[in-house]
């Protein structure tokens, strides 16, 4: 039967069924072929969603498309622009410490790669960049997105496991650091082989005039993280706290956004917060069934078998998987999919689970701009008009440059506990 709900699965992603829809029918399959039970498809399908630290997922998607669409982040973009655009390829800097200050407060990849795409890239390719590299880049630094706390896909993950929000929050700013950073290298390396140009000075005049418009946005992840930090208030309910914050923000202080819109905003966050909830819901099942065959403990005995016990060559086996399902799967689908079948491994090593945390995070976010199945890169290139094969080749190096940041914080774990241990012991 474990070989049964695999196998159909797999079929039924080949054929292009919905994950969502491949998950439960395979699940379904395995309880009609094995008599299960039926009372039991209901009630683990409610089990899956039966937690509060899910209702942080609405709510940072709804605190995303609030600051994509409220004027947030084009005052944010501006004045980063302000302080950095005078260095030569400075708009490639903003492009990627932009992608970091809002990945601090969106929590999601694509959400990320719009709001800085749709303020950026008409000035990237007015100041001469060019615009397969400039949509490149900012789709690559939408990975940042999920890294930089808040993060959906953490939540996710801290539900499976049952580790703490926080923790895992706390875990993320250095492996988004140095993501970022890698990506400003790049940047600035092919800025002087092509002769990008600096801002002009009108374009850094102001900061103060700029800093004032866009203090209220840079609250955000200040109101956000500081409150879970300090313990005033739980993720969910910071995400809570993030969209009334938000919606007030871009209604009443930018005025830019009418009720109607603030309606379909939220309409179109409960779309994809459902998708993800029944995914979630549906995985549930599907992770019982693969319990039940012992399919993860088998899986991590082969593992470990094939690297010889050694734990360096198992987590760069888990690398590859997740790099590989990251080009075709979405990332909290793949998520919740591979940390079951993975943790007896990591268990049985004696991993961190927080670093096992962050290392399939990361390493599921690069998928967002790998090819075929690239959020990103189709968020960039929506707002272009560039094909994906025009946006693929220039990415590829950026891609590369995320993946040596992944190795660090995979062999170094130093670098994602480090925060966690200060601040939690």
């Amino acid at each position: 039967m474990g070989t049964v709900l695999i196998i159909s699965f797999l079929a039924m992603l080949f054929l292009g069924v919905p994950i969502s829809l491949s998950i439960g029918a395979s699940s379904l399959l395995v309880m009609l072929l094995s008599e299960m039970p039926l009372e039991a498809l209901p009630q683990t399908l409610f089990a899956g969603v039966n937690s509060f630290a899910l209702v942080a997922v609405p709510f940072f998607v709804l605190a995303g498309d609030l600051l994509a669409k409220g004027g947030i982040s084009d005052r944010i973009v501006a004045f980063a622009e302000a302080m950095l655009g005078r260095i030569r390829g400075g708009l490639s800097i903003v492009s990627v410490v932009a992608s970091m200050f809002i990945a601090a407060i969106s929590g999601s990849g694509a959400a990320t790669t719009a709001a800085v795409g749709s303020a950026l890239l008409p000035q990237l390719e007015k100041k001469g960049y060019d615009l397969d590299f400039s949509a490149a880049l900012i789709a690559a630094a939408g990975t940042i997105g999920v890294v930089i706390p808040p993060s959906v896909p953490m939540v996710l993950y801290a539900v499976i496991v049952g580790v703490p929000v926080s923790k895992l929050f706390m875990a993320g700013f250095i492996p988004g650091i140095l993501m970022g950073g890698a990506l400003i290298i790049y940047a600035l390396w092919v800025a002087a082989k092509r002769n990008y140009p600096a801002a002009d000075a009108s374009a850094t005049q102001n900061k103060g005039r700029l800093f004032v418009e866009a203090l209220w946005g840079l609250m955000t992840p200040v109101i956000i993280l500081g409150g879970i930090f300090s313990g005033f208030f739980t993720p969910s309910e910071a995400a809570a706290v993030a969209v009334v914050y938000s919606l007030f923000v871009a209604v009443f202080i930018y005025r830019a956004l009418t009720l109607s819109q603030v309606y379909q905003l939220v309409v179109n966050a409960g779309v994809t917060s459902a998708l993800i909830l029944f995914i979630i819901a549906t995985a549930k099942i599907f992770g019982w069934e693969l319990a039940f065959y012992d399919i993860p403990d088998r899986i991590a005995e082969v593992m470990l078998a094939m690297a010889g016990g050694i734990k360096p060559l198992v987590y760069m086996m888990i690398l590859l998987v997740l790099l590989i399902a990251g080009m075709f799967m979405e990332t909290a689908s793949a998520l919740i999919i591979l940390t079951p079948i993975f943790l007896p491994a990591i268990t049985n090593l004696g991993g961190d689970l927080i670093h096992f945390g962050l290392i399939v995070t990361v390493g599921l976010a690069i998928g967002m701009a790998t090819p075929p199945v690239a959020i990103d890169i189709y968020v960039a290139s929506a707002i272009t008009g560039l094909s994906l094969e025009e946006i693929s080749k220039p990415i590829i190096p950026m891609v590369i440059a995320l993946i040596l940041s992944l190795l660090l914080i995979t062999y170094i774990p130093w670098l994602v506990t480090f925060l966690p241990q200060l601040v939690y012991g």
